[in-house]
């Protein structure tokens, strides 16, 4: 049951502690993934909360920046993307008083990367991630994978999550909506609700488009490239946008949280290495829903359930590294050959993790094809190469590469 008060966000530590020696707390995140929930429960009656998705607060945000920020102190502002020039004002008014945890704010879109926004709150401002709920909230119990995975050692699963477990939760996703809403109509309904919301205001609130209808149509198309290479001529032709117009409406889907481009991995020592960015969905239940894709459709052909298992892992992978202090780079390792890793995982010393990502019961050698590849080009920074899949069994298929549950993601 996806009650609120079941799930402790892991990120209300990271904004619990940062409370305590910033003057600014930013929380980001897309709509719907609890950003209201956490800071209200964890602050409740601790301060003034002004939410910018009224109308008529939002109007005297925008008219007097200054104004509206005059006699506001340890205050929660939701929704700051909405109003921008804000952020200039919490400057001036930190750069004058900077005891810590004066302003939490949310926001809807990482403003700070914002054309209108001209000047950050660097040193002044903490700011964390909030995406929707990873396995490891809703079973309520903090995962070591990452941790684990850089020292060499792999979890064990905590919980058996194969076949049709695997595609429910592959389906449903993370957003608290969505987990309550148990028929699939239903879910398929908020997302639909949910994407309509988002262009018709967010996108509005941070992009001046021109051809703001065709976001719905592009969210179609790039959902059939979720984990493959990004081709923006491609993606733009099958939307009547040139490329230059289609990187600026998917850079606007990443600013949202809906989307995120990740880099290849490269090295100098391998000439051979494709350098284009591929391109996920943040969230498999909203990739599933806007692709309307089914449990029935799945049992019916197998290939589809692929690309919604990979953004299923990667979004998993993303939010543990939201939790920790230590900074983790993604990106993804192919080569002309197309032998190819799904996801590589870096942290600050060049340690190396890569996973490959099967949407099957069974792992054979030629499964490890680019792991060992990519464990050659790296040499002893790669401390574990896996293939994830819809099996039980852990199996070793070599120096530090093993065959894996895919729940032990978030063990």
């Amino acid at each position: 049951m996806a009650d609120r008060a079941l799930f402790h966000r892991f990120a209300a530590d990271r904004v619990t502690v940062a409370l305590k020696d910033t003057p600014v707390v930013m929380l980001i995140g897309p709509r719907q993934s609890g950003k209201t929930t956490l800071v209200r429960d964890l602050v409740a009656g601790d301060r003034a909360y002004v939410t910018l998705d009224d109308d008529t607060v939002l109007e005297g945000a925008r008219e007097d920046p200054a104004g509206f920020m005059r006699g506001l102190d340890r205050s929660t502002i939701d929704e700051v993307q909405r109003a921008p020039e804000l952020l200039r004002a919490i400057k001036r008014s930190v750069d004058q008083d900077r005891r810590p945890g004066r302003f939490l704010l949310t926001g809807s879109a990482n403003v700070l990367t914002l054309p209108t926004v001209s000047d950050s709150l660097a040193g002044r401002m903490a700011i964390v991630t909030l995406l929707p709920l990873s396995r490891a909230e809703i079973r309520g119990r903090r995962p070591a994978f990452l941790q684990k995975a850089f020292t060499g050692a792999l979890v064990k699963p905590p919980e058996k999550m194969i076949g049709d477990e695997l595609v429910h939760a592959v389906l449903t996703g993370g957003y608290p909506e969505m987990l309550r809403r148990k028929e699939p109509g239903r879910r398929q309904a908020w997302a639909r609700d949910y994407i309509r919301s988002i262009v018709q205001r967010d996108v509005r609130d941070i992009g001046d488009l021109d051809r703001l209808d065709r976001m719905p149509r592009l969210l179609q198309v790039l959902a059939h490239h979720s984990g493959q290479l990004t081709n923006f001529t491609q993606i733009g032709g099958q939307n009547g946008l040139d490329d230059k117009t289609t990187k600026k409406y998917v850079t606007i889907l990443e600013q949202l949280f809906l989307v995120r481009r990740f880099e290849p991995w490269f090295s100098n020592r391998l000439k051979r290495l494709v350098k284009t960015p591929k391109l996920h969905f943040l969230d498999s239940g909203l990739l599933a829903a806007i692709l309307g894709v089914t449990a029935e459709r799945i049992l019916r052909d197998r290939t589809v359930f692929g690309p919604l298992l990979e953004a299923f892992v990667f979004s998993e992978v993303l939010k543990q590294g939201t939790w920790l202090d230590e900074t983790y780079t993604l990106s993804h390792y192919r080569d002309k050959d197309q032998d190819e890793v799904d996801i590589v995982i870096e942290d600050e010393a060049a340690g190396r993790v890569g996973i490959e990502v099967k949407a099957a019961a069974t792992v054979n050698a030629s499964d490890f094809k680019g792991l060992r590849k990519l464990a050659d080009a790296s040499g002893d920074a790669l401390r574990l190469g896996l293939v994830l899949y819809d099996g039980e069994q852990t199996v070793p298929f070599g120096d530090r590469l093993f065959a894996a549950p895919v729940s032990c993601v978030w063990g």
